[in-house]
């Protein structure tokens, strides 16, 4: 097919793919709309050991994946639940809270999610101060030289919604909108190859060029217009 063909199948049918494509749209931007906000805090710390030798800046690096299991456990979920007063067990604390650590810098983050900002804001906050002691009291029991500082860096300030996005939600139902669009303008096509509409199409159809034509009776049932003929009936004419 050539591109003038291209663009008459847009003028055609091109409005099947703007229509599927704004049903989309509107349709993720609606569901977004009903779905219950989220909001995310986080907090980082810091963890600095006592002298910067190649032996200890390693034992740092290696223990903050220990930090990090730690953090996760239920014990230290209930500590916090018990402290903040927060309304849920030990299981929804833990799948709300994501505990990550940064070897390059030496940094522990922990992200709290709820569907109120404050929550979150007071897990995150509550986890990082009680961890902060437990490691003020295991250095106190330390010589000087092998202690590991744990510090927050900076206090929990907002908690941003980090879901739904309803205007990212509506442009991606857009886009998938246009491709489910083309696809069905596509398949009509598909489903009318086989029907010549003019000279050209039978032209190509053939490869025989096309003398003239009969013009066909019109049908008393039909409306007028012109009428699909198959390839055989018009090769007929052609020859």
């Amino acid at each position: 097919m050539e591109i003038r063909d291209y663009l008459k199948i847009l003028r055609k049918r091109g409005w099947i793919i703007i229509v599927v494509a704004v049903l989309a749209a509107v349709g993720a931007f609606g569901f977004s709309k009903l779905q219950a906000p989220v909001y995310r805090a986080s907090v980082k710390l810091s963890v600095e050991p006592a002298r910067y030798d190649w032996g200890l800046s390693n034992t740092v690096k290696d223990i903050l994946r220990n930090y990090v299991l730690n953090l996760r456990t239920h014990k230290m979920a209930n500590r916090v639940i018990e402290r903040a007063q927060l309304d849920m067990n030990s299981y929804q604390f833990l799948e709300r809270i994501t505990i990550s650590s940064d070897s390059s810098n030496f940094s522990l983050q922990i992200d709290a999610e709820s569907r109120s900002p404050e929550e979150a804001k007071l897990m995150a906050q509550t986890m990082a101060e009680i961890f902060v002691e437990d490691r003020q009291r295991w250095n106190q029991e330390q010589d000087k030289r092998d202690r590991i500082e744990v510090r927050i860096v900076d206090d929990v300030r907002d908690a941003p919604q980090i879901r739904p996005k309803p205007l990212f939600n509506a442009i991606a139902g857009g886009l998938l909108g246009l491709l489910v669009g083309g696809l069905v303008v596509f398949f009509l096509e598909w489903l009318e190859s086989d029907i010549l509409r003019s000279p050209e199409s039978v032209e190509r159809a053939l490869g025989i060029p096309v003398l003239g034509a009969i013009p066909g009776q019109p049908d008393k049932d039909q409306p007028r217009g012109r009428s699909r003929r198959r390839p055989s009936e018009l090769a007929q004419h052609t020859t």
